[in-house]
């Protein structure tokens, strides 16, 4: 399924749903931070993913960092809740998603990168390399709200 993202677009369209979504944003021993390339969008980002019915926003958040990139965390604390109504995702199935994330920071405890069917590629990455790389700007906001220390956030 295809998606386009908004953000403070006065063109986008309006918002038909609202899904909480769980993520990490893991940091390794090295200082390194993990990101998955996302099939639908080409753009790099944390691991996240809708939360199911009758899971905590801890267990959404381990068990979509597992399966997006094959990395077993332990979560650590929060980076923050994200849920600026101007940033959206327009599904290609009709859904236009308004944003509700919860970002949880962790470190790994386990397993290795490996690209799946969600993510085309899966890495660590040093701070230092974060401008080379295609992050759509809300998401790198939450990696820089934990890089300049001015995280929890909430909005």
């Amino acid at each position: 399924m295809g998606r386009v993202e908004y953000w403070h677009d006065p063109d986008a369209p309006s918002a038909n749903s609202l899904v909480p979504a769980c993520g990490v944003l893991a940091v390794s021993p090295q200082g390194e931070i993990l990101l998955q390339r996302r099939r639908d969008t080409g753009q790099w980002a944390l691991p996240m993913g809708k939360q199911e019915i009758g899971e905590t926003v801890t267990e959404c958040a381990i068990r979509e960092t597992r399966e997006e990139t094959g990395v077993e965390v332990e979560i650590t604390g929060i980076v923050g809740i994200f849920s600026d109504p101007a940033h959206l995702a327009a599904y290609s199935d009709g859904e236009i998603r308004q944003e509700f994330e919860v970002t949880l920071l962790a470190r790994p405890v386990g397993g290795a990168p490996n690209a799946n069917d969600e993510a085309s590629d899966v890495r660590w990455v040093p701070p230092g390399q974060l401008d080379d790389l295609d992050i759509h700007p809300t998401m790198r906001r939450q990696i820089d709200l934990y890089l300049d220390g001015s995280y929890p956030h909430v909005d």
